[in-house]
């Protein structure tokens, strides 16, 4: 039997980050304000910040240039396929973009699956941490940030990865 789920709330420039995390502490969902799809504190919901302190040490570190590469245990939620999908996810390094087609290809799923790989990539509930904001349109352009296209813009910015459509 799992007890409550617990979470902590952190300040970001993306605004203020709900994380979650399992009995032994590995973090289930990272969620930010308005997020489309986003977790938001309910009534049982229990705050602890104490499993999330290597988290949050390792967010600022992100945010102020000095983080490449989040080693933390997570455990998110969700079907083989967008685990797969959420796999490939964290192969794509600091600075890099990808393409849906190209996260398509990745996990061995044929083109036609290039929306069920972009459903996906919108349910990735460890925004950040499982850097979905790297994986632009084919064109170039900047879409589907559950997070809103802002702040996917940022943190492309921030990771010196902002197309120069941008």
């Amino acid at each position: 039997m799992t007890g409550p789920i617990r979470y902590t709330e952190t300040p970001s420039p993306l605004g203020t980050l709900l994380l979650t995390a399992a009995d032994d502490g590995a973090l289930t969902s990272l969620s930010v304000p308005g997020q489309k799809g986003g977790r938001s504190v309910e009534d049982g919901w229990v705050r602890d910040p104490a499993p999330f302190r290597e988290a949050e040490e390792q967010l600022a570190a992100y945010f102020a240039g000095d983080l490449k590469e989040f080693r933390l245990r997570l455990r998110p939620h969700g079907t083989a396929f967008r685990q797969r999908v959420w796999d490939a996810l964290d192969a794509v390094p600091y600075g890099a973009t990808t393409t849906y087609g190209e996260i398509a290809a990745r996990i061995g799923a044929p083109r036609a699956a290039v929306r069920a790989v972009g459903g996906a990539i919108g349910a990735n509930p460890l925004l950040v941490l499982r850097p979905c904001h790297r994986v632009i349109g084919a064109n170039g352009s900047l879409t589907g940030y559950a997070g809103g296209l802002e702040r996917k813009q940022r943190l492309l910015a921030l990771e010196g990865s902002l197309p120069e459509a941008w």
